[in-house]
């Protein structure tokens, strides 16, 4: 892509945007950045206009009439806003972060995730055993690292040949044209961003834009126990070479007597695996397919996987206070992904859930409620939750801290509280990591 004097419409800064700028300066685009803020709130406002690039603050439906070769959207901008339709309508390209720094790089090898559920988890093991054995690997993505960022610091505009590992989420999907990664995975679909999404089919069918520029020499990791992928690949075929993963069944990957296979090859025991569910053992399975076709060894796979600890903000143990363990799932921001985190102990949990109202029904949940001991709700969705859940042992408070305190009174020796909200944290919180850090901060302080 030849960014040199093009006219480029940055929608909402954010660390994407941000990073989307300091690319686009670096190739000498004309940028102009609209941004929600009033422009005294824009952080370094100053600087980009001594540097010659227009700001302009609110005003967006006026900003999308002018003359531009190209727009990146903020991935949390939505699709449907008209603004974003009308750009589209006038024949403007708008992509992504990504897709700008995929059409800047010279050829990497890219290892791509999406899903629902478990994509921070696996791009981070592949990344942490990857790096151990391989010179340039990077990780980005929704994983909180803008790809952009990732090409400049690296030069990867002139240097070929790094491992590149991104976590998409359908948002960066949506806006997705040339991206052609040399693997990829689905790792499951379940119900989300029912408060983004126009319907159910959109959100499962955006997903599978990950591997639609894909070829006979790529490989599409699949998970054959979801039924809601069968459905979906079958829509939108897969043309790359396949490799399956399941926990219930035979297939590439595969887990028999709590042992996990590789086209019947032993790799790992569960008892030498440190983080827990079985859902982390698909995680793994992922991780074990991406890694061999990366030139890794079985060996050396094996190595990493028993010394990987987890991920931050999911099923993230914390402490044990008075013989009560909690633990921290501030990223389950769906109901799916609470249920894999209930179903991952083998004793019912004080669960804590709430936050954001985002309108997702909790049938899938409430199905679990044997495995849950207490319920304690919180937040904008609370009422709603303690309601719709149906347990008999509930209690609805205001705040998450509310909660916390709620369960610290409750709790008996031997008992595991967990947070796993089933939905977002924009109702109290900035994001999920703040309010996986205050659970953390206020855990901590617990006597």
């Amino acid at each position: 892509m030849d960014l040199k004097n093009k006219k480029v419409l940055v929608l909402g800064l954010a660390k994407s945007g941000k990073a989307a700028v300091r690319l686009l300066e670096h190739f000498g685009a004309q940028i102009t950045i609209s941004e929600s803020k009033k422009l005294e709130d824009i952080d370094g406002v100053e600087d980009y206009l001594a540097r010659g690039i227009q700001v302009i603050s609110g005003h967006v439906d006026e900003v999308v009439e002018g003359d531009y070769d190209l727009a990146i959207k903020n991935p949390g901008i939505n699709y449907h806003r008209p603004f974003v339709l009308r750009l589209k309508e006038r024949g403007i390209p708008v992509y992504t972060e990504i897709e700008l720094a995929y059409q800047v790089a010279k050829k990497q090898h890219y290892i791509a995730v999406t899903g629902t559920n478990g994509k921070t988890t696996t791009v981070k093991l592949i990344y942490d055993i990857l790096s151990k054995h391989h010179e340039n690997v990077h990780i980005c993505g929704n994983y909180g690292i803008p790809y952009c960022d990732v090409v400049m610091d690296h030069k990867l505009y002139e240097e070929s040949n790094h491992d590149v590992i991104i976590e998409m989420s359908n948002f960066q999907l949506l806006d997705i044209d040339q991206f052609h990664p040399d693997i990829a995975t689905v790792l499951n679909l379940t119900p989300d961003h029912l408060d983004y999404m126009d319907s159910l089919d959109e959100y499962y069918a955006s997903k599978m834009r990950i591997y639609e520029n894909q070829d006979a020499h790529d490989l599409f990791i699949e998970n054959v126990d979801d039924e809601n992928l069968k459905i979906y690949t079958k829509r939108y075929p897969v043309v790359s070479t396949i490799e399956t993963f399941s926990i219930k069944q035979d297939a590439d990957c595969m887990l028999k007597d709590r042992t996990i296979y590789y086209h019947g090859k032993k790799v790992i025991d569960r008892r030498d695996i440190k983080i827990v569910g079985l859902h982390n053992v698909a995680n793994i399975m992922v991780a074990i397919i991406a890694l061999v076709h990366s030139g890794l060894t079985l060996e050396q796979i094996r190595d990493g996987i028993a010394e990987f600890h987890g991920v931050e903000h999911r099923i993230e143990y914390v402490t044990t206070v008075h013989g009560v363990q909690y633990y921290n799932d501030s990223k389950g921001t769906n109901t799916d992904a609470t249920v894999i985190a209930v179903k991952a102990f083998e004793k019912p949990v004080i669960l804590l859930m709430g936050g954001h109202e985002k309108g997702l029904p909790l049938d899938d949940v409430a199905k679990h409620n044997a495995q849950i001991k207490t319920l304690i709700t919180f937040g904008e969705a609370g009422e709603r939750f303690a309601k719709d859940m149906h347990h008999p042992h509930t209690y609805c408070v205001k705040h998450m801290k509310d909660a916390i305190m709620k369960a610290y009174e409750i709790a008996e020796e031997g008992d595991i509280v967990l947070l796993s909200p089933s939905t977002s944290s924009f109702d109290e919180f900035h994001n999920m990591e703040e309010r996986g850090e205050m659970f953390k901060e206020v855990v901590k302080q617990l006597d």
